[in-house]
């Protein structure tokens, strides 16, 4: 079965709480099994440096849909939590989104994978390589702990908690 990688962060209210939220309703999904989550980072935004500090991690999901259909499961996930529409790079209760797809590379106007900045972010790149060092970036054909070493993103990343248990109450 396929392996998905799929990144998730949240800065808005009681972050931990929608990270849970989504991890447990991602788990839940018939098409997917979570393998296993990186520990929680906290990490100081980019982009828009005027808000909270986000708390990020990668979740390592087994998964027989294709990646459109996945996508559209996250986003649905993403909504049964509460996420608000606000601006690009803004504050958000809960984003979730598809780093790497097996060595799949997707281009359309809904969908790019792998993520094209995730190579240069040390908050994707430090719990993915807490969780998975060894994967290797299909465009750039280098290990994700490779990657990280390079990353030109120097945000604050610090971890904040151990793995969360999935299927459990916060």
């Amino acid at each position: 079965m396929p392996h998905a990688y799929i990144g998730f962060g949240s800065n808005v209210e009681d972050r931990q709480s929608y990270i849970h939220q989504a991890l447990d309703f991602l788990s839940g999904e018939e098409h997917t099994s979570v393998v296993q989550v990186s520990s929680i980072y906290e990490t100081e935004p980019i982009g828009n440096e005027e808000q909270d500090w986000f708390l990020n991690g990668i979740a390592k999901v087994e998964t027989d849909v294709l990646p459109p259909k996945l996508l559209t499961i996250l986003q649905e996930i993403e909504r049964k939590v509460g996420r608000q529409q606000r601006m690009h790079w803004g504050p958000r209760e809960i984003d979730l989104d598809i780093l790497i797809y097996d060595q799949f590379c997707v281009n359309s106007p809904r969908l790019v994978i792998p993520h094209p900045e995730m190579h240069q972010r040390r908050f994707v790149l430090e719990p993915f390589a807490e969780i998975a060092p060894d994967v290797i970036h299909p465009i750039f054909q280098e290990r994700i702990d490779n990657l990280l070493r390079r990353a030109t993103t120097w945000a604050i990343v610090r971890v904040f908690s151990p793995p969360p248990t999935i299927g459990t109450e916060c």
